[in-house]
């Protein structure tokens, strides 16, 4: 049967009238990003897009690797699509996004025009800081922890980090204050010698003569030397102490460059703040802790020189670091240099914290922490702890050379130590003063100025 009307038949069987449309070439399927388009790996396609590869890329096809393809549904009886990506695929199996940016001919990786996201942990929860950040368990796996550090943990992290401090100053035992190390060495070796060939001449004389003048004038002058010297020794602390306080204070604002001067003020604490080692007194420029132990006669000795029924220093700790002081007089601020392992003399007054013996060893846990944490052992031992400090706010005496940099003002070290002199009525003998001298009293008794 013919009809006037051409018609065709779909592929569903239905009858439609007109002639059957001719096939269109299907173009090929884009991403659904509208900031590069598809381009099958041709350059030349792409546009403004291709002269961002313009240079080591040559047009053709892409060789970043073999090109992964997927199937389309396009309806019933329509033969599957192929979609192609010039790039790896993501593990949803869709093709990644490019950046912009020029890339290597022939590399398989990516580059972007920043820095890369952080890779999150597996459970995918975005946290502030490094994934490694904090400490870890015996596993590798970072350890969770909720309230304060421990104690013991904290305390000596603190002592390890101002040991290893370089601006911190450390003295040790031997730095305290000794007549004998401040006497004049060639006098003291002058004298000793005069008395030895004393001694061989007078013996020579009462020998061949039989006079004993000279051997009893050369024993009587050494017993006033030695009564002199042991005096010195006892003494000698104090009479230092009472010349520092007599010595006139200077005026900052009028001391003149290399000037050795004394200056009395408050104390400022700088970039470094000590901490005492028992009291954990804050803000402070100077901490002094010292243990002494009584021997008696069958106890044992708290260092090689020290003797039956007195006090002996077994273990000290004592710091200085740079700080500030306003002169009283000028209210000048001065930079004194007594950090970075300056020479520093200190006079600083230390009071007695605690005294322990049998009867209340057990009582005092913050001592026997104190104790285990410098291995110290404590056993049947009567013991004395005292501890000085300069907190911030105290009045201090510097004693030590003006230095002006620029507009900086600063006290120095002198180059040389600084003597005395012989104090006749006190009967003491010339000492001298190494380095910056510090001189304080006891800070625990003294209502500090607030800064």
């Amino acid at each position: 049967m013919s009809s006037r009307f051409p018609s065709h038949q779909l592929s569903s069987g239905l009858y439609v009238s007109g002639r059957p449309e001719p096939p269109k070439e299907k173009a090929a399927p884009t991403m659904s990003s509208t900031a590069v388009p598809y381009t099958g790996g041709d350059i030349k396609k792409s546009g403004e897009l291709g002269k961002m590869f313009e240079g080591p890329r040559k047009s053709g096809q892409l060789t970043s690797g073999p090109l992964r393809s997927g199937s389309i549904s396009a309806g019933p009886g329509s033969g599957s699509m192929k979609k192609t990506s010039s790039g790896p695929l993501n593990k949803h199996g869709e093709p990644i996004r490019k950046s912009s940016g020029p890339q290597g001919g022939g590399m398989t990786s990516r580059q972007n025009s920043g820095p890369l996201p952080p890779v999150l942990p597996a459970t995918g929860l975005i946290t502030s800081g490094p994934i490694t950040s904090g400490p870890l368990n015996t596993s590798g796996a970072q350890r969770k922890s909720s309230g304060p550090l421990d104690s013991q943990g904290s305390i000596k992290s603190r002592s390890t980090s101002m040991v290893k401090n370089q601006a911190v100053t450390h003295f040790s035992q031997e730095s305290t204050h000794s007549f004998f190390r401040s006497f004049p060495k060639i006098v003291f070796w002058s004298i000793v010698l005069l008395f030895v060939m004393g001694f061989i001449a007078a013996v020579f004389i009462l020998a061949a003569v039989g006079n004993p003048i000279l051997l009893i004038v050369v024993v009587v002058l050494f017993a006033i030397v030695s009564l002199a010297f042991s005096w010195n020794a006892y003494w000698g602390r104090k009479a230092v102490i009472k010349f520092i306080a007599e010595y006139p204070d200077a005026e900052l604002r009028t001391a003149k460059d290399g000037q050795f001067v004394k200056v009395s003020g408050v104390v400022t604490c700088g970039n470094v703040p000590l901490e005492s080692s028992f009291q954990r007194v804050p803000r402070c420029v100077y901490t002094s802790t010292s243990l002494y132990e009584y021997r008696g006669w069958d106890s044992k000795a708290a260092n090689p020189t020290h003797r039956r029924f007195t006090w002996g220093l077994r273990h000290m700790e004592r710091h200085v670091v740079d700080f500030y002081i306003s002169d009283f007089q000028s209210g000048l601020r001065a930079l004194v240099k007594t950090g970075y392992g300056a020479r520093v003399t200190p006079y600083v007054d230390e009071s007695a914290v605690i005294d322990i013996d049998q009867s209340n060893k057990e009582t005092s846990s913050q001592f026997v922490r104190w104790l285990a944490e410098r291995n110290l052992s404590s056993d049947d031992r009567l013991m004395r702890l005292k501890e000085g400090y300069i907190k911030e706010g105290s009045s201090v005496s510097v004693m030590g050379v003006v230095q002006r940099n620029e507009n900086v003002l600063m006290i120095v070290p002198p180059p040389e130590p600084v003597p005395t002199g012989c104090l006749w009525t006190r009967f003491m003998l010339p000492a001298t003063l190494d380095g910056v001298v510090l001189r304080c009293e006891d800070s625990s008794n003294q209502d500090v100025i607030p800064v």
